[in-house]
């Protein structure tokens, strides 16, 4: 055990459709604030949210904006990456408010 042990970061799973990537990249998303929340649709993007968090509540992924929850998917069930500017991320899932399989993209609030 080295001296700079403690100071590594932690690597994610090798397989980006496990059930433990998944989770590790939910834990990794909860508590990020984000700036503005986009949903895409048909190569269409449309703004939904606003100044809201990402979070995790039971075993579901939560994305809320400032007029409440904008998009909920059951971890086991969703697709997450970030940005290569990590900047942002995008999820993909099934969405329990509406009822469908939805994409909606995070964008970070920035603090220096």
């Amino acid at each position: 055990m080295g001296l700079f042990t403690n100071f590594r970061k932690e690597k994610p799973p090798k397989n980006p459709n496990s059930y433990k990537f998944k989770l590790w990249m939910a834990d990794k998303l909860n508590g990020k604030h984000i700036k503005y929340l986009i949903e895409r649709e048909n190569n269409e993007e449309r703004v939904i949210g606003r100044n809201g968090f990402i979070s995790i509540v039971g075993n579901d992924l939560v994305v809320s904006a400032e007029d409440g929850e904008k998009f909920r998917t059951p971890i086991e069930n969703m697709s997450a990456w970030e940005f290569m500017s990590l900047q942002g991320v995008t999820i993909t899932g099934f969405d329990v408010l509406t009822g469908k399989e939805r994409t909606v993209l995070a964008y970070y609030v920035y603090y220096r």
